[in-house]
C-alpha cells in the first residue's frame, strides 16, 4: 500500500506541476487579456456601469434580490453571487495570501492583482457563456456550465462535435473529483484543525456537527443552498473587512511601506528573503498568480454553474456579476489580508523576509493578535470556519451539476449523500495526498473550460457589442439572448 501510495504522489507531483506550472498559468492569463482586448476593456471603461448593476443593483433594483416563487427553480442574482462567493471565498482568502507572501514576498501581491483584473474578464465571458448556452432539465431548473457550451457551442462548430461532447465529460469528471477535495475534505479538514487549535474541538466532534448541518441544506437543493449562503457570505465577508481593515488602521503608519514593498517586490528591485533578485521575481510572479487564480477560480469553470441558475435573461448582465465577484474576492478580501500581514511587523518590507516562525492561517491570526490580543487567533478560527464551510455549500453544487451532466438528474441524491458523508471522512483523515490530488483535479478543469472560452471567444464579443449598443448607445437592435431561442428561430424559418 505504501508503494501503491508513494507511486501516486510521483505521478500527482508531475501532473499538479504541469497543470499549475507557468504554461498553465499564461494560459489563464493570455485568456483574460484575450477576452479584455476583445470586449474593449469593459471592467474598466464601463466600471460606473457594472458597479450600478452589480453593488449598486442590491439597494436599488428589487429585481436583483426579489425571490422566486416556491415552484419556480430559478434563484436571484444576489443568490447566484452569494453561492458563487461562497465557494471561491474560502481558505485560499487567508492561508493562501500568507502562503503568496511567505514564499513570493510582498511583490506576490501586486501579480495577484494582476490576474484578478484580467481574471475579471475571464469570469465575465464564462458567464456569458453560461447563460447563452443553458438550458431546462426536466425539473425545470436552468443548467449551465462549461460541458455546455463546451458540447452546443464548441461542439456546434464545424468538425469539432466529438470533441466538444469529450471536452465535456472531462469538465464534468474534473468538477466532481475536485469537489470532493478542495470543496469538502480539504476545506473540513482545515476547520477541523483550527477548531481543535483555536479552542480544543475534537476533530471528531467537528466533523460530526458539519455533517449534519450541511446535510440538512445541500439535500434540500440549489434554493436552500442560495438561501443560507445569501444570509452567510454577506455576514462572514462584512466582518471579515472589518477586523482585516482594523488591524490595517491601527498600523496606518506602514502604508506607504507596504505599497512601496509590493511595487518593489513585483519587479525585483530587492530580493525577496535576502535571496537573488532574479529568483525573487519569479517566485513573486509564480506565487501572485497561484494565489490569484485559486482564490477567485476565474477560468476554472467553476462558478458559472451557479450563475447559470440566476433569474436573468441578459447574459451580459450575469456577465457583470462575475466581475463584480473577482473584485470582491481578491482586490478587496485577499488584499485586505495581505495589508493586515504586511502592516504588522511579522514581515521585513526592506528584504521581503517573514519574520515570524508561523506560516498559513496561523500567521494571519498572529497579525490579527497585534491588535485584538488572543481574540485574533479565535477570530481566524471562526473566519475559516465561515469561509470553509460556505466553500463547502458552494462546490456541493458543482459537484451536483457535474453528477447530473454525466448520470441525469434523477440520480442526484447519491452524490449528495456521498458528499456529506465525506465531510466526516476529512475531519478525521490526514489529507496531505488528498490537497494535492484536488488541486491537481481543480486545475484540470481549467483546460477544457479554457479551450471552450477561446474557441467561442467571438461569440462573447459579439454578444458583449449587441448589450452595449442596445443598453447603452440606445440602438433598436434585436438582442443576443439565447442560442436555444437562435436555434429555434432558424428551424421556424427552415420550416
Amino acid at each position: 500500500m505504501e508503494g501503491f501510495l508513494s507511486i501516486v504522489e510521483s505521478v500527482n507531483g508531475k501532473v499538479n506541476g504541469f497543470v499549475w506550472g507557468l504554461p498553465m498559468l499564461i494560459l489563464l492569463v493570455g485568456t483574460g487579456i484575450l477576452m479584455t482586448a476583445l470586449t474593449k476593456v469593459f471592467q474598466v471603461t464601463h466600471i460606473g456601469h457594472w458597479m450600478k448593476n452589480t453593488i449598486g443593483g442590491i439597494f436599488s433594483d428589487k429585481k436583483v434580490t426579489k425571490h422566486t416563487g416556491k415552484e419556480d427553480k430559478q434563484i436571484t442574482q444576489f443568490q447566484s453571487l452569494c453561492t458563487a462567493l461562497a465557494a471561491t471565498i474560502g481558505t485560499g482568502n487567508i492561508a493562501g495570501v500568507s502562503a503568496a507572501i511567505v514564499s513570493g514576498g510582498p511583490g506576490a501581491i501586486f501579480w495577484m492583482w494582476i490576474v484578478a483584473f484580467f481574471g475579471m474578464k475571464t469570469n465575465y465571458s464564462e458567464n456569458v457563456l453560461g447563460i447563452f448556452y443553458r438550458r431546462r432539465n426536466e425539473k425545470d431548473e436552468w443548467c449551465g456550465g462549461a460541458m455546455y457550451y463546451l458540447k452546443d457551442g464548441l461542439g456546434s462548430k464545424k468538425g469539432c462535435k466529438q470533441i466538444g461532447a469529450i471536452l465535456a465529460v472531462l469538465f464534468s469528471c474534473f468538477a466532481l473529483l475536485a469537489s470532493f477535495g478542495i470543496g469538502n475534505m480539504s476545506q473540513i479538514n482545515s476547520i477541523a484543525a483550527n477548531m481543535n487549535s483555536a479552542f480544543g474541538v475534537a476533530p471528531l466532534a467537528t466533523g460530526i456537527v458539519l455533517m449534519i448541518f450541511a446535510g440538512l441544506v445541500i439535500v434540500g437543493g440549489l434554493k436552500r443552498i442560495a438561501s443560507v449562503t445569501e444570509a452567510l457570505v454577506p455576514f462572514m465577508a462584512i466582518a471579515y473587512v472589518i477586523g482585516a481593515l482594523a488591524v490595517f488602521i491601527c498600523h496606518i503608519d506602514q502604508a506607504g511601506a507596504v505599497f512601496v514593498a509590493i511595487i518593489k517586490g513585483a519587479f525585483g528591485m530587492r530580493a525577496v528573503g535576502g535571496g537573488i533578485v532574479g529568483s525573487g521575481v519569479a517566485m513573486a510572479v509564480q506565487w501572485g498568480m497561484k494565489r490569484g487564480v485559486f482564490s477567485n477560480e476565474a477560468g476554472l469553470g467553476s462558478s458559472v454553474m451557479v450563475h447559470s441558475s440566476s433569474n436573468v435573461r441578459e447574459p451580459v448582465v450575469q456577465g457583470m456579476w462575475g466581475i463584480f465577484e473577482v473584485f470582491a474576492d481578491t482586490i478587496i478580501v485577499c488584499t485586505l489580508t495581505a495589508f493586515a500581514v504586511l502592516s504588522s511587523g511579522l514581515v521585513n518590507l526592506e528584504t521581503g523576509e517573514v519574520i515570524s516562525a508561523n506560516e498559513s492561517t496561523a500567521l494571519v491570526a498572529e497579525a490579527f493578535s497585534t491588535v485584538f490580543g488572543k481574540l485574533g487567533s479565535g477570530f481566524i478560527a471562526i473566519a475559516i470556519l465561515l469561509f470553509a464551510f460556505s466553500t463547502v455549500l458552494g462546490w456541493s453544487q458543482y459537484g451536483t451539476k457535474g453528477f447530473e451532466y454525466l448520470f441525469g438528474r434523477k440520480m442526484v441524491i447519491i452524490y449528495q449523500v456521498i458528499f456529506v458523508v465525506f465531510i466526516l471522512v476529512g475531519a478525521t483523515m490526514n489529507l496531505s495526498l488528498a490537497w494535492d490530488l484536488s488541486d491537481t483535479f481543480n486545475g484540470l478543469m481549467a483546460i477544457p473550460n479554457l479551450i471552450g472560452v477561446l474557441a467561442l471567444s467571438g461569440t462573447v464579443m459579439k454578444i458583449t457589442d449587441n448589450y452595449v449598443r442596445r443598453k447603452l448607445k440606445g440602438e433598436n437592435i434585436k438582442p443576443m439572448l439565447s442560442a436555444i431561442e437562435d436555434i429555434q428561430e432558424k428551424h421556424e424559418k427552415e420550416i
